[in-house]
């Protein structure tokens, strides 16, 4: 495992591509990734490849996130793929240890309990029933009077016989011939979130999707999270950005006439693109919200000045946060819960815009 820091596990939560496989999780889509085999391609992951497109690849995609801890993995299975060409349409031959062909044949044994005759089975095959080539009896009672006593291979070409062949691997795209030896064998893996993600990322998109959802019917783009960039030239997180209208002149021209003439005069319009930003920040013990939360938020707030800022503080911000909070015009939502925070966020959001 990689060490990670907070900027580091910041730019993750802020990849647009991380969200959307983050949220397949969330919204119990999906418990556990698992791969798909491909006979042709070996094994896939299409519901990263539909995630990703064609900016990486499925696997390396999902190590960097294990890697960085946000993943778990377990072994899914091992899978050949050609030396030659990496293809994943690979066959096993069995071959004459002897000759090396693959025209061989494989039978079961039998053994004929009472009198100890062994020999294959279509040795003992006689009219469609099992009789001992050796004595005569009828075999009908399985592991009472015969039982099978392994199997026997011989080769149709040089005629030796063999109990156990010798593997090799055939490529069904190049026709490359080659061994375990030589082989590509991969190690293949499921995916499920890590604990601690889940927890971490749990109480944002609880809130964050009905927010999200709210915003968006009124007609927001929303990103979350997402970045913005401030006077300095700085890129900053919030938990949530909602877009509205776009930034346009409208000019207005008035034609007066007088005695003296025409008069023309012109006036400009100016609509300002409204964003709001939210950041979202729950105490772990239950208690209060330290004041640092407002601290941070003022900061990025300062640089970005957005239209109107949220900090939502579950369950409540310590009295130094709210004090804060006023002197910083930043507004700020107490809640018990999630709903209670959703709907508080909506109502002040509706008060503000309806004005």
């Amino acid at each position: 495992m990689l060490e990670v820091s907070k900027e580091e596990r910041a730019e993750i939560y802020s990849d647009s591509r991380f969200q959307l496989f983050l949220n397949k999780f969330l919204s119990g889509e999906l418990d556990k990734l698992n791969p798909v085999y491909d006979p042709k391609h070996g094994y896939t992951y299409p519901q990263v490849e539909a995630i990703i497109g064609g900016s990486a690849t499925p696997e390396g995609f999902l190590n960097r996130l294990y890697e960085m801890g946000f993943l778990k993995r377990e072994l899914y299975d091992k899978i050949i793929h050609c030396p030659a060409c990496h293809s994943a349409n690979v066959s096993t031959r069995y071959r004459c240890p002897y000759c090396r062909t693959f025209d061989i044949k494989k039978s079961s044994l039998i053994e004929h309990v009472s009198c100890g005759y062994i020999d294959s089975e279509e040795r003992f095959r006689k009219e469609g029933k099992l009789v001992c080539p050796k004595c005569g009896s009828e075999l009908t009672k399985p592991d009472v009077n015969y039982r099978k006593a392994g199997v026997w291979c011989s080769c149709n070409e040089c005629g030796k016989s063999f109990d156990i062949p010798v593997s090799s691997h055939f490529c069904r795209e190049c026709n490359e011939d080659f061994t375990f030896e030589d082989a590509n064998y991969r190690d293949v893996y499921s995916y499920s979130l890590d604990e601690t993600v889940m927890k971490e990322a749990g109480t944002r998109y609880m809130l964050v999707a009905p927010v999200r959802e709210f915003l968006q019917n009124r007609g927001f783009h929303v990103e979350s999270p997402g970045f913005l960039k401030g006077k300095s030239g700085a890129s900053h997180i919030f938990d949530i950005i909602a877009s509205s209208g776009e930034k346009a002149k409208t000019l207005v021209v008035t034609v007066k006439r007088s005695s003296s003439g025409k008069e023309v005069s012109t006036s400009s319009d100016d609509k300002a693109k409204e964003i709001i930003v939210i950041d979202i920040a729950s105490s772990q013990t239950g208690e209060t919200v330290s004041e640092q939360s407002i601290i941070s938020m003022f900061a990025k707030v300062f640089d970005v000045a957005p239209s109107k800022a949220y900090l939502i503080a579950i369950p409540k911000i310590s009295e130094n946060g709210r004090k804060l909070a006023d002197l910083y015009k930043i507004k700020l939502i107490e809640a018990a819960d999630q709903n209670a925070a959703v709907q508080a966020l909506e109502a002040t959001i509706s008060q503000t815009s309806d004005k």
